[in-house]
Formats: structure tokens, sequence, C-alpha cells
């Protein structure tokens, strides 16, 4: 569960380190994000060669979780960081890769080429 000022570890080849949540998008009472969600974020570190630069606004979504996720079939996922992947307006990453085990939940929601992308979606 990611809430507000919540500091995520970046995935991706975008250029991006650290981001800090600053709201979800769409959602104005919603305390959590949880895995698959779209949140808004502020770059906090990032690489100087890289296309996103520090203290821009930027749209990511969750790919890992340290607190647990139940599953429908009963079964729990949870990973040693929180990560997330920063995406464009139509939902495509903005890197060409992605670092990292992806959430199942990530590909369910619609995200496929993130997956896609993933070495390895548990």
């Amino acid at each position: 569960m990611i809430q507000h000022r919540s500091i995520l570890n970046i995935a991706d080849n975008s250029g991006a380190k650290k981001v800090m949540m600053i709201g979800m998008s769409g959602r104005s009472k919603q305390r959590f994000a949880r895995l698959g969600d779209i949140i808004t974020g502020v770059v906090k570190k990032s690489d100087p060669q890289g296309s996103v630069k520090e203290s821009e606004v930027v749209k990511t979504i969750i790919v890992r979780t340290k607190k647990e996720t139940r599953r429908s079939d009963g079964s729990y996922v949870r990973f040693d960081e929180n990560a997330a992947v920063v995406i464009d307006d139509s939902g495509n990453p903005r890197g060409s890769r992605i670092f990292g085990p992806v959430a199942r939940e990530v590909r369910e929601k619609g995200f496929i080429k993130i997956a896609s992308l993933a070495p390895e979606v548990i």
C-alpha cells in the first residue's frame, strides 16, 4: 500500500531513480494505492542524461509493493521494495527496458506493454 508522500524506486530506464507520490489519478478521497494503480508523482532523484528530469511531475504505475497483496486464489504476493514504472498519457512506458519482476496484477489491468518488457511476471 502506497500512500501520499511515499518514496518509490523506478524500475525502468527513463532516467528517473526515485519518485514521491503526490496523488492518485481521478481519485481524491482514496488513501492508498495498490499494485497496478496509476499514481501521480514528482521525481526526486534522476539521471542527468535521462529523459525525465528532477522535480518533473510524472504518471507512474505501481509494479511492486512491500505490503502483501491477496489474490483471488488465496495466495499472497509481496516484494522487497516499492517500485513503479514511468508511463506517458496513453499508458505506455517512457523507458525502453523494465528491471526486475512485475506483478501479474499489472497485466490484468491492461498494461500489456509493461508486462511484455519485464523479465519476469509473478
